[in-house]
């Protein structure tokens, strides 16, 4: 997740005369009404509600084992606990912090219902402190990326401006996949892109990219959409669009065959272009913004990459380095 979300505030006043008599077998209707809350009233992005709601029934199922007898019994070393289970099952950090994420707000949730008087969640230390730093790809391991698609592969134009759209946008999988042809000016070198919470933003085109999708849009997709109505700007063979885990297969495909590592994922063309804008000159208030990060404090972890990236040099180049 780029940000923690924020839970708008309930609508009624919270009572906390009926406090803390949950018991674990309650926990799971609980989550189940804090799931049909964030779909109802958060406007999460789907990808965003799936990886809560699966993050929390995997907190209900260790709480059922685990768990004290009720919730308001529920303290630092319980949630450290849950935590540490993660750990054991050698989860990535950002992937523990992102379960942390929503448990704050699932507890935060429980005390605007009155269910329980204050959140022991809200002591855990922010998920941002645990953050390994993005893996990036330099700009020639990026070229050999975009140039892997070849003739004999089916649909070599479209994975080619595919590659290319992630590196020119920064942008996320998801937002490519729901990328519509009329989202693209190639008159004005700029695309359309459709974020977290719905909101818009305008990224622009380098003439590498734009050349790509040309020769897509012109001599690959008319073969693919055929006849079919169809408004995706990347497609399939049989003209419905792209998923965001088809984009992830199609990037582990030209990322195994250049010899990238196994870590490489469309969220590395993401961070390798904001690596990279920054190593240009680009300020950080507009990265945000072509970003899409609702909180700058989200952007700032490049920072501390191109800070990384300018020290190995140092220690690589200096004759005392």
């Amino acid at each position: 997740m780029d940000d923690e979300f924020v839970m708008p505030e309930r609508r009624r006043p919270v009572s906390f005369a009926a406090v803390t008599t949950a018991k674990p077998a309650d926990l799971s209707a609980q989550v189940a009404a804090f799931v049909t809350y964030l779909q109802a009233e958060c406007g999460l992005s789907k990808n965003t509600f799936v990886a809560y709601r699966t993050d929390l029934l995997q907190f209900s199922e260790w709480f059922r084992e685990h768990g004290p007898a009720t919730l308001h019994q529920v303290d630092l070393g319980t949630l450290t606990g849950h935590l540490q289970s993660l750990h054991e099952r050698k989860l990535a950090a950002s992937t523990i912090g992102r379960h942390l994420v929503a448990i704050k707000m699932f507890f935060r949730y429980l005390v605007l219902e009155g269910i329980l008087a204050e959140s022991v969640a809200d002591l855990m230390s922010s998920p941002k402190l645990w953050r390994n730093l993005p893996k990036v790809l330099s700009p020639e391991a990026i070229n050999r990326l975009i140039a892997a698609p070849m003739s004999d592969d089916r649909q070599p134009l479209r994975d080619q401006a595919l590659l290319c759209m992630l590196y020119a946008t920064g942008c996320r999988a998801s937002e490519i996949s729901n990328m519509k042809v009329k989202d693209v000016r190639l008159d004005e070198n700029f695309c359309r892109c459709l974020g977290k919470g719905n909101k818009e933003r305008i990224v622009g085109l380098n003439p590498v990219a734009r050349l790509a999708l040309e020769a897509y849009l012109e001599r690959e997709r008319p073969q693919l959409v055929s006849h079919r109505e169809a408004d995706w700007l990347f497609v399939t063979r049989r003209g419905t669009g792209l998923t965001r885990i088809m984009i992830w297969h199609l990037v582990k495909k030209y990322a195994a065959r250049t010899g990238c590592s196994k870590q490489v994922s469309p969220h590395t063309f993401r961070h390798s272009f904001a690596t990279h804008m920054l190593a240009g000159g680009a300020e950080i208030r507009a990265l945000q913004e072509l970003l899409g990060h609702a909180n700058i404090a989200t952007t700032q972890i490049y920072t501390h990459v191109e800070h990384s990236r300018l020290k190995a040099v140092h220690a690589r180049c200096h004759p005392r380095g």
